[in-house]
């Protein structure tokens, strides 16, 4: 008999995927924790039944979250990572040898999982450059006296742990310890079946006072839609500035499977459904 795991997205819509075997799942203090193995994705993380990440796609979205902040920035030094316990965008942001990293993420049973069982996203997490919080990030951010040129919040949806990460306080908190040219990225949705959120972090950028937010997408394997969106939001840097494209070597560029400079600037180029959405949100 074929075992499938399926996640629902909607009442009308659900995604189904055959499985070989169930390496991991376990009820943590904030949300059930499984690791399969697929047919055609290779090893899959869900969280409460959600696809975080799979071995076939996870460069595509950590690639995405991680260099489009770092290569914009000016001159990143310090960057926190809230949530990632797969440990694909530490993997990234590791990449540049005189960043600072420090992640925190809230459930160690998906920290545990990917170790074990995820290798090629969590591979990093042991790295002396890391320094690994297993905390609330709302808290650790509301209590720190740290001030970051990045900040990177790498969220499942607005469900359990981390509906926080959603609210306009949280932003708030965020860019109280953003430096002046600080930055932004959010997991953000799809903006076919996910309006609602999109437009709740852009407003909640803008009512936190950042002046520079937007949209950016990339396509993913896994993900319902397809195409998918994170958050852009900055004090000061545009997101048309241009590239620091030298802070990767030739062979890290290579090395690359989806980002590249060019999608770097597309990215930004919403199809017009979604930018008409975005201008009515932010009234441009």
């Amino acid at each position: 008999m074929d075992l499938w795991v399926t996640e629902k997205i909607q009442k009308n819509l659900k995604m189904s995927y055959k499985v070989k075997k169930t390496l991991f799942s376990e009820v943590s203090k904030f949300q059930k924790v499984d690791v399969v193995e697929t047919e055609a994705f290779g090893k899959m993380l869900l969280n409460d039944g959600l696809v975080m990440t799979t071995e076939r796609d996870e460069f595509i979205y950590h690639e995405m979250i991680c260099h489009v902040p770092l290569l914009l920035h000016p001159k990143p030094k310090n960057v926190l990572i809230i949530g990632g316990g797969d440990g694909g965008t530490a993997r990234e942001v590791l990449k540049y040898p005189d960043v600072k990293v420090t992640m925190v993420e809230i459930d160690e049973a998906v920290v545990r999982a990917c170790k074990e069982y995820i290798h090629v996203t969590s591979y990093e997490l042991e790295n002396k450059r890391l320094n690994l919080i297993i905390d609330d990030g709302v808290k650790f951010l509301k209590d720190t006296n740290e001030v970051f040129d990045v900040i990177l919040v790498d969220s499942t949806d607005p469900m359990g742990p981390s509906t926080p990460l959603f609210g306009v306080e949280f932003y708030k908190s965020v860019y109280s310890k953003l430096s002046a040219d600080g930055i932004v990225i959010s997991q953000a949705e799809n903006p076919h079946y996910f309006e609602e959120v999109q437009k709740s972090v852009l407003l909640n950028l803008n009512e936190a006072g950042f002046s520079k937010v937007s949209l950016y997408n990339y396509s993913n394997l896994t993900y319902p839609g397809g195409l998918w969106s994170f958050s852009y939001g900055s004090k000061s840097v545009s997101s048309d500035s241009n590239l620091h494209e030298s802070r990767l070597s030739s062979e890290q560029w290579k090395a690359l499977k989806y980002f590249t400079p060019e999608i770097a600037r597309a990215a930004f180029a919403l199809p017009a459904f979604q930018k008409n959405k975005v201008q009515e949100f932010l009234k441009l």
